[in-house]
């Protein structure tokens, strides 16, 4: 078992059309600051290592909303805080997310020299029509540009996060985006169908009849063309919307898939340890008030609920789940999808086939039905 640190950095420059995470613009910040935000976070990882003495932390996870916003400064002074507190392994993998336009060469320089030694960008689309609807701020080439830059810093792991099916986004667009990521030193890829949450811009123009509701044929076909494109330049997929080359698998991300313990710092962030899960705070200005408390909120998990929690997440991964721990309700379900190939078993372990990872939440849905009969 893994044991892992996520630290939340709620800021963010503006608000994308379809972002409904826990983030805050200047003008939504109510007199909190970076620095604020930081003398916080380091009291709450002080508090947190002491209640639950786990560490030292075998990943390290900087994500957002926007750290790269805080600066290679604030995210040294991030990482300190949690070498100071669960203690960081010699091994560790440490990663940041970054966003295109706040970053730089001196940017990755400082970073890497501290100790982070993998980055994922938020790249999105390489299409210029698709970055408008997204709200994203960045140029097309400007990703690439801080590929490049990490990559001559030295950093060896790096992904760039591709969002599709965006309306208005065309096959030749999807191609030209693939085309540019397969050009970039990245060793992992995550891709995600455009969700429009309730409560975003997004959601608002398309219910408005401005743009249109993403259609899930078109989600279909655009995740066979990033499989087959990404496969045949040496890339395996190992979640349902993450490939890596060997070697490039995000470790961090594993921890969760495999209901490994993990604390989150920082505002809205949750964490779950043994049978528990709790969350903080959401505001930065109510966090930053009581770091040292700024529990929200928590629930203890039920056997049922880590079950159900296991096979959510485990039927997501290549590697699947092992079959023992399925209930027997579910044995005519689990043979029907054998026989359909949608669902294999190898080892005592049981995972989607390729032909079955688009229908994987479908699939758990009925495994989860049948148990219950």
């Amino acid at each position: 078992m893994t044991f892992g640190v996520y630290v939340h950095v709620p800021f963010c420059s503006s608000r994308c059309g379809y972002c409904d995470f826990n983030t805050y613009t200047p003008s939504e910040l109510g007199g909190s600051s970076p620095d604020s935000y930081l003398d916080a976070l380091e009291k709450e990882l002080d508090a947190a290592a002491q209640t639950y003495p786990l560490g030292p932390a075998d990943t390290v996870f900087i994500g957002g909303g926007t750290p790269s916003l805080i600066g290679a400064a604030g995210l040294e002074r991030v990482l300190r805080a949690v070498r100071n507190s669960f203690g960081v392994a010699a091994h560790a993998e440490i990663t940041t997310e970054a966003n295109p336009e706040s970053t730089s060469q001196e940017f990755f320089d400082h970073i890497r020299a501290v100790g982070y030694n993998r980055v994922s960008l938020g790249m999105q689309s390489a299409s210029p029509t698709v970055l408008r609807i997204l709200e994203r701020r960045h140029t097309p080439g400007r990703a690439f540009q801080a590929i490049a830059e990490a990559h001559a810093t030295g950093f060896e792991h790096l992904n760039l996060d591709v969002i599709y099916g965006t309306p208005g986004e065309s096959d030749d667009d999807l191609r030209a985006t693939l085309d540019a990521v397969l050009d970039a030193p990245v060793d992992h890829v995550s891709a995600y169908s455009l969700i429009v949450e309730d409560g975003t811009a997004m959601a608002r123009k398309v219910r408005k009849g401005i743009i249109p509701q993403p259609d899930e044929d078109t989600y279909a076909d655009r995740y066979a063309m990033i499989d087959q494109a990404l496969s045949t330049a040496g890339f395996d997929w190992y979640e349902v919307s993450n490939w890596a080359k060997p070697g490039g698998q995000c470790l961090h991300n594993l921890g969760y898939w495999r209901d490994h313990d993990y604390y989150g710092a920082g505002p809205g962030a949750h964490s779950h340890i043994g049978n528990t899960r709790f969350y903080n705070v959401k505001h930065p200005a109510t966090y930053a008030a009581q770091a040292t408390q700024p529990q929200a909120g928590s629930e203890e998990l039920t056997p049922h609920d880590r079950h159900t929690e296991a096979l959510m997440l485990g039927l997501r991964l290549r590697e699947g789940i092992r079959e023992e721990i399925i209930g027997a309700g579910a044995r005519d379900v689990i043979a029907d999808y054998i026989n359909r190939g949608l669902l294999a078993r190898t080892h005592g372990r049981l995972h989607v086939t390729d032909a079955g990872r688009l229908l994987a939440d479908g699939i758990i849905a009925d495994i989860l039905v049948a148990e219950g009969q």
